[in-house]
């Protein structure tokens, strides 16, 4: 419960910090935040991460933007998001398509979370897992979106 306090705070100083420059925050890559967050594990890293979209994915009325091609290769940092950020976001950038985040750069305020994937055959876990890197996203504000590269 103190982590999750914890990190609250940390939150709201990062969400008070001007929008246009977002503060004298340094941005982290996805391969700092992976082994920042493999090592707070099970806490979080907060902080802004940026990354270039390389794919994405949807699952459940969610949206995964993902630092890698393969969102299971261990080096990858996940955005994740629900379907109304994701519209917001594509409003804001002028889009009307998932595919139109591939290539571009993004900077994401928010907290680097491990998150453990089980795998599962016919709906069960069959007790084998791998970790994925998640960034949850749960309002547009969260994102500043960039040309393509």
């Amino acid at each position: 419960m103190r982590s999750v306090a914890l990190i609250a705070l940390i939150l709201a100083a990062v969400f008070a910090s001007p929008a246009p420059g977002w503060g004298a925050f340094r941005s982290i890559t996805p391969a700092k935040a992976v082994i920042a967050a493999a090592k707070a594990a099970p806490d979080g890293v907060p902080g802004i991460f940026k990354m270039t979209v390389r794919a994405v994915g949807r699952e459940n009325g969610r949206v995964f933007l993902n630092s890698e091609l393969d969102y299971r290769d261990q080096r990858n940092l996940t955005i994740a998001m629900n379907e109304d950020v994701e519209n917001a976001l594509e409003a804001k950038i002028g889009a009307v398509s998932e595919q139109a985040f591939v290539g571009r750069r993004i900077f994401v305020r928010g907290v680097a979370q491990r998150v453990r994937i089980d795998f599962t055959a016919g709906g069960r876990p069959t007790g084998k897992y791998y970790y994925q890197t998640h960034v949850l996203v749960s309002t547009p504000v969260q994102v500043a979106v960039k040309d393509k590269l």
